[in-house]
């Protein structure tokens, strides 16, 4: 069986990344039917085209999208994060946005193997706010935050089903309850209503603060966390950089019901200045491309990869 798969390299070292990565998933011997689109800072710059309804209704009959990277110096930040990256998110109702971080033990720290799943549609990267008397002296800037029950909930079961498929079966609600008094309780009476139908997961609660402590001092006290989608965006970057750096980290944006394709892409940026010198590493894309077998039930590819960048990584360690 053949998975359709739209490939979105966009800019810098997109292209490059995603093609190792593409390499790896066929030396696993998983055939694909590539659709190859040409979105991303580049593009906008070009013909000033970021995402057409016309390529979104395209989508909607592909497996799933990997993406490289987007983004140019030459475009304003917001742009593409906006009309291609939110966009996507949104249209597609990619409401689950999961990146595992995981990191072997060394000589100076334990290992840790911890995933976030982070609320990917709703909240304050839902657009709600606006102005008042702008560029006056007396401008109102205001930034909302939309939560809702379907939204909230879904997430939080999404993450207590996978809390339940792992070996420590433990689940950690992150948010900032003392201070965002509304939202925050609607996280935190879902979660508790949620975990009831769920007894064999110890469950645990912290502060987004005092999880970005926890994090760096003690990441192997984690092993799910959910968070909602501006928390998750500082957690996953931080979860990064605790665990070898934010350009090995991977991620999905997912879709779990498939009424639309899964997008999968490395967490790190487009690094235009190392654009052809070989130094841009794909291990972050190859794992996004693990993630995306997974997802589309090719578990022994996705093994497959997983074993070939682990035993590179520490054949190149051992050898230096």
């Amino acid at each position: 069986m053949s998975h359709k798969i739209g490939i979105i390299g966009g800019d810098g070292i997109g292209p490059e990344v995603i093609n190792e990565g593409l390499k790896v998933i066929e030396a696993a011997g998983i055939s694909l039917d590539l659709h190859n689109y040409d979105l991303g800072g580049s593009r906008y710059i070009k013909d000033g085209t970021i995402l057409p309804d016309s390529i979104l209704q395209e989508w909607r009959n592909l497996d799933a999208l990997y993406l490289g990277a987007v983004g140019t110096p030459d475009v304003p930040p917001g742009v593409i994060e906006r009309g291609l990256l939110l966009k996507m998110r949104f249209e597609l109702d990619l409401y689950i946005n999961l990146r595992p971080f995981v990191k072997e033990a060394t000589e100076d720290s334990d290992a840790h193997n911890f995933t976030v799943i982070r609320e990917n549609t709703e909240g304050t990267y839902a657009g709600e706010g606006g102005f008042l008397r702008k560029d006056t002296s007396h401008e109102v800037a205001t930034q909302g935050s939309v939560n809702t029950r379907l939204g909230v909930e879904r997430c939080i079961r999404y993450a207590f089903e996978l809390a339940a498929e792992r070996e420590r079966k433990h689940l950690t609600l992150v948010h900032k309850t003392n201070v965002l008094t509304f939202s925050g309780d609607l996280w935190e009476r879902t979660f508790n209503e949620v975990s009831r139908e769920f007894p064999q997961i110890e469950t645990d609660y912290n502060h987004v603060d005092a999880a970005c402590i926890y994090m760096v001092q003690d990441p192997q006290r984690y092993d799910v966390i959910v968070t909602d989608n501006l928390f998750g965006d500082i957690l996953t970057d931080l979860g990064g950089a605790v665990s070898g750096g934010i350009g090995l980290a991977c991620s999905a944006n997912l879709n779990p019901e498939k009424t639309a394709p899964s997008m999968f892409e490395p967490v790190h940026g487009s690094a235009p200045d190392i654009v052809g010198t070989g130094q841009a590493n794909p291990t972050a894309a190859i794992l996004s491309g693990a993630l995306m077998l997974d997802f589309l039930g090719e578990r022994e590819a996705e093994k497959k990869n997983r074993t070939c960048l682990r035993t590179t990584v520490n054949t190149n360690r051992n050898n230096n």
